[in-house]
């Protein structure tokens, strides 16, 4: 704390005045700093009780995603459809540069049946 020297003038009054305002400005300065740390405490025991909470949740929980169990004779069984598979059509065949000329008119046929995949610029 600084103290003002005093004057001849008799300012005594003056100086014990600035002390006791000094004094009570640390007074609350302190008593700010108390009540910061008591509620940062009670944050921090709040912040504890909830992760102690929710560790009994975790350990008491059953676990939500269902896990496969597979056995042998799930491979060994055989599978029966209830429908015949799809029979898809063969592809036409591709038009390739070592088919001789001759069968142009036979790849006509075919390129008329099949889609154009070229792409167009």
């Amino acid at each position: 704390m600084k103290r003002k020297r005093k004057d001849d003038h008799g300012d005594d009054k003056d100086d014990e005045v600035e002390e006791e305002e000094e004094e009570m400005k640390m007074e609350k300065f302190y008593s700010l700093l108390r009540s910061f740390r008591d509620a940062r405490d009670r944050r921090r025991k709040e912040l504890e009780e909830l992760e102690k909470i929710s560790e009994r949740k975790m350990k008491t929980e059953q676990p939500t995603t269902w896990v496969p169990c597979f056995e042998w004779s799930d491979f060994t069984n055989e599978v029966g459809f209830r429908r015949p598979p799809l029979l898809f059509p063969t592809p036409s065949p591709s038009t390739s540069p070592t088919t001789p000329a001759t069968d142009k008119p036979e790849m006509d046929q075919h390129q008329s049946h099949s889609l154009d995949l070229n792409l167009a610029l």
